[in-house]
């Protein structure tokens, strides 16, 4: 069973094409956090490099407005956090 620590992206995909559903669906799910946390940090990384939602959304293959959506709020509460 997937432990979650430790597990690299290559052991996830290999488990998530098993023939155990339980092992699979746990390892789609820590395959779909990953990419969750890889995606915030490019984009937080793409914005502190001045790129404009456009550019990201364009590279992320989405609408500016998903873009900003989904990821504004979090740079905004960062941005926040660090100026106290």
């Amino acid at each position: 069973m997937l432990t979650g620590m430790g597990d690299t992206a290559s052991d996830l995909a290999e488990a998530a094409t098993g023939g155990d559903p339980a092992t699979g669906l746990a390892a789609v799910a820590a395959l779909r956090r990953l990419l969750e946390e890889l995606e915030a940090a490019h984009v937080d990384e793409a914005r502190a490099r001045g790129w404009s939602w456009e550019a990201i959304a364009a590279a992320l293959g989405v609408k500016r407005q998903t873009a900003h959506r989904k990821h504004a709020h979090r740079i905004v509460e960062s941005a926040a956090g660090s100026r106290r």
